[in-house]
């Protein structure tokens, strides 16, 4: 059985070494997280908030933030769950005692942070998703496509978002970035 979330400070990023951006938008690799995939009937979600110190969502488009933990709603029974350290996420969710399904998928994502006055912009050059403030506003969250791949997209701030993607299609979700951010800073 594989510790879930172990090793994370040793973890090497599949974009290690990476960087872009243009006068307007920062590309940058996020840092290791451990992250489960999530699924529990409506009547769990409580027990299964409690359990990982995080309130999941319930609304469509929406996230939630707390103990260095993040709940992004992915549909009606569905979430991504990441922790930014080693945060022990199965076994919280083990420990909750509600019926659920759990998978860590820390290995198989990475997440690119796109940050500045372009990052929607740059990221709009790949995907389809109204990036306003007003449908997509801080906080909103959702799984779309980018390019030619599949994406969970994260509003983290303003002109903020983090960008969950495939370790495997990492490397051309960063090089349409860096395409996109040049096309924003024009």
């Amino acid at each position: 059985m594989v510790d879930s979330g172990a090793d994370l400070a040793n973890r090497t990023s599949p974009l290690s070494g990476f960087h872009g951006g243009s006068s307007t938008v920062r590309l940058e690799a996020a840092p290791p997280a451990e992250r489960i995939s999530l699924r529990c009937r409506a009547e769990d979600v409580a027990a299964l908030s409690s359990a990982l110190g995080v309130d999941l969502p319930v609304r469509p488009k929406t996230s939630a933030s707390a103990n260095g933990r993040s709940a992004l709603w992915l549909g009606p029974d569905e979430w991504l769950v990441i922790a930014e350290e080693n945060g022990g996420l199965m076994q919280a969710a083990k420990n909750s005692g509600a019926l659920h399904s759990a998978t860590d998928v820390s290995h198989r994502n990475t997440a690119i942070l796109v940050s500045g006055r372009g990052a929607a912009a740059a990221i709009n050059a790949g995907c389809p998703q109204d990036l306003s403030l007003k449908v997509f506003p801080v906080g909103a969250c959702s799984r779309t496509v980018f390019g030619k791949v599949e994406i969970v997209l994260l509003r983290t701030g303003e002109d903020a978002f983090r960008v969950e993607v495939w370790r495997s299609f990492s490397d051309y979700a960063f090089g349409l970035l860096a395409e996109g951010a040049q096309d924003a800073a024009v």
